[in-house]
């Protein structure tokens, strides 16, 4: 028998609707019942691809002794945080406060009549492990606190709620300086070059504003440079990378980058092509890097693109191993048994691969091998071949061959799809136009610096969906599942999307150098692409901008009524902060449009996080990039052929304009800012002053 959930569009919400618990969505009626039974709230959120998440419901949330007590003393409510981010941000924040850590599952209780967290944690289990309570118990302490000590309740509630209302009044500061740039250039350096503990995340925010810095000359105790190098490094070459058949993991539960955790992240794999794309146009040229991104651009070809074009959001750390198991199993789908290797590759061939890959008999995951290279050179042809074989075995077809692999979109269609080789993980196929945008920018970035149409075409399939789909009544919305758009859009799908967009115009005024294809034709017109950055920009404004602080709110004015505060994202995690690729975007406008109340509106909203930028820069890499855009803003106007050698160069500062009206001694024009440098004779004049203006800030 199965519960509400059973009718929800999210997988994540779908895999709990035969749970013995009486799940409800977050909606008007769950929060309404609530108020009325006078039952504390049981708020859960997670997401289809977390592990952790993934036990809890297999284990205590399908456990009937404490679904009976849940449903008799508590109102339970599911929300996939990847359709409301902004639920998820507020409670993530009320959890970090109480407990000192976040993370997922993320499970909370809220008093029913205003929706105040007073406890919280992660993953429960059922009997009391890991130094963890057992559920029950949980559940039978926390309602009798809820029924017996109100004073104390109160209170507590109270000191949250304070809490989290002082986190959203921000202190204004107009010191957006050379030193406060460098501030936070340096710190995030630290956090790059000395994060050698502990689960290894990609972190690339920080990585990318690292990589920004290193072209200042400013005192550090670290190198920027070097740090940088190695983390390119550490993911083309580590266990986070699927080096049989592309994409990158998550994070790795260990400092060496050996072991990861297993789901594919969209978001992830965006950000990575662009900064591997940045290291290499920047000069650290390892053969590694380029293997990676390709091989992370046909694992999204083969395996993650939809029929209409747009991109699927994640693949599950789990799979089945069989058609008979009752549970999947984590990471089964890449590891391999040294019996394996043996026994399908030749003896030469198993003798480089453990030349140049992390194997052993004993393995390093549960006695099989998470495949880690050891070296950063081009793999050899009997590699390549030996990999290959590999992908047939978990495939059932070689690479070459296999242009598409279909999804399982459920555990059900896992389990009785007709797999040639393993089981793969279940992929949660829903469009999210935030993770659509990082994918795009990455390729975008990609194609410029590696000159591959195909990566341009997969950039622009993706735009071409969301924008011919995603607006409904005049209102941009986030989600699309099976053609069907979901969820009013947030602060980060306009940040990221705009982001995109000005991307995509950037790209393709290169584009008839290699040219696209016919089909393509209409949507490489890089006008298209900005004029349609302008108009996102436009709605984002009127619906998300905070006229009395500045800055970008998570949520449209008209809704989020539901929430117990309104937020105004500025923090970095997995993905860059809305509001710091925001104002990077209004600086970009401004050079490209020509538009001042651009540029206005990104020194406010600087200001809005000034304070914040200089108390806590560790936070905020994405702030920093953006007033790296404010401080050192460059447009540089010249013919379509230097643009191409221009952008495939790193300036991270510098946008392009098309410019077909120079004068006859005249290779382009640059300007920084709002004045412009003598017109240049040469090449090597053009450079020069390019290369100046990235670092007078």
């Amino acid at each position: 028998m199965t519960n509400r959930l059973a009718q929800s569009q999210s997988l994540y919400l779908r895999k709990h609707a035969e749970n013995p618990i009486d799940w409800l969505p977050w909606c008007d009626e769950a929060l309404e019942k609530a108020k009325t039974e006078n039952k504390p709230i049981f708020l859960s959120i997670g997401y289809s691809s977390c592990h952790w998440c993934t036990v809890m419901e297999g284990e205590a949330f399908s456990n009937s002794a404490i679904a009976q007590y849940m449903n008799q003393h508590f109102l339970p409510i599911k929300v996939d945080r990847e359709e409301r981010p902004d639920i998820d941000s507020i409670y993530m924040q009320a959890l970090q406060m109480m407990t000192g850590q976040g993370g997922w599952p993320l499970n909370v209780f809220l008093t029913p009549d205003d929706k105040v967290p007073f406890y919280g944690g992660t993953y429960f289990p059922v009997e009391p492990r890991y130094g963890r309570p057992g559920f029950l118990q949980v559940l039978q302490s926390i309602r009798r606190f809820y029924d017996i000590e109100k004073t104390k309740l109160q209170s507590f509630k109270d000191e949250i709620l304070i809490n989290l209302q002082k986190s959203i009044i921000l202190p204004k500061s107009d010191e957006l300086s050379a030193n406060l740039l460098w501030q936070g250039m340096d710190e995030s350096t630290r956090i790059v070059a000395t994060s050698s503990y502990g689960p290894s995340f990609p972190m690339i925010p920080y990585s990318d504003l690292t990589l920004r810095g290193s072209r200042f000359d400013g005192e550090s105790d670290y190198d920027a440079r070097q740090a940088v190098a190695q983390r390119g490094l550490d993911l083309a070459k580590g266990g986070i990378y699927d080096h049989v058949a592309g994409g990158f993991h998550r994070y790795t539960v260990d400092a060496t980058w050996t072991v990861p955790h297993f789901e594919k992240m969209l978001y992830d794999n965006g950000q990575i092509i662009e900064y591997l794309a940045n290291l290499w146009s920047d000069g650290i040229q390892e053969a590694a890097f380029k293997r990676s991104v390709d091989g992370t651009i046909q694992w999204l070809k083969r395996e993650m693109v939809s029929p209409q074009g747009f991109f699927y959001a994640a693949q599950d750390a789990d799979n089945f191993t069989n058609s008979t198991a009752i549970e999947p199993e984590e990471g089964d789908f890449y590891v391999w048994s040294y019996g394996e290797l043996e026994n399908f590759l030749t003896s030469s061939e198993l003798a480089e691969l453990q030349q140049e890959f992390s194997v052993t008999r004993e393995g390093n995951f549960e006695g099989k091998n998470v495949l880690q290279r050891r070296y950063s050179e081009t793999l050899t042809d009997t590699l390549e071949v030996a990999l290959a074989k590999l992908f047939a075995i978990r495939y059932g077809s070689s690479p070459d061959k296999l242009e598409t692999f279909p999804p399982a979109r459920n555990n059900q269609e896992a389990k009785t799809g007709n797999w040639l080789g393993r089981i793969p993980p279940v992929t949660d196929t829903k469009m999210i136009v935030a993770w659509n945008s990082l994918m795009i920018s990455g390729l975008a970035r990609a194609y410029s610096v590696f000159r591959q149409p195909e990566y341009l075409k997969l950039a622009i399939s993706s735009a071409q969906f969301i924008l011919e789909n995603q607006w409904v009544d005049g209102r941009f919305h986030r989600l699309n599942y099976d053609g069907e758009p979901s969820v009013l859009a947030q602060s980060e799908d306009y940040a990221l999307f705009i982001k995109a967009l000005l991307d995509l115009h950037q790209a393709s005024l290169g584009v008839s150098e290699w040219g696209l294809g016919e089909e393509s034709s209409s949507f490489i017109n890089y006008n298209f692409w900005l004029d349609n950055a302008v108009k996102v920009q436009e709605e984002f404004d009127e619906l998300l901008w905070s006229l009395e602080q500045g800055g970008y709110y998570n949520g449209a004015s008209d809704r989020g009524g539901d929430l117990l505060i309104r937020e105004r994202s500025y923090i970095d995690n997995a993905t860059p902060s809305a509001n710091g690729v925001a104002i990077a975007n209004l600086v970009r406008l401004a050079l490209v449009t020509e538009d001042l109340a651009y540029l206005d509106r990104a020194e406010q909203a600087l200001q809005a996080f000034g304070t914040v930028m200089n108390q806590s820069s560790a936070a905020c890499p994405s702030l920093f990039t953006a007033l790296d855009w404010f401080r050192n803003c460059t447009l540089v106007r010249t013919g379509r052929d230097r643009i191409i050698s221009l952008i495939a160069e790193y300036f991270p500062a510098t946008i392009y304009q098309l410019e077909t009206n120079l004068p006859e001694d005249a290779v382009g024009l640059v300007c920084q800012g709002l004045s412009c440098k003598p017109t240049p004779a040469t090449w090597d004049e053009l450079l020069a002053q390019v290369r100046e203006s990235q670092t007078r800030g």
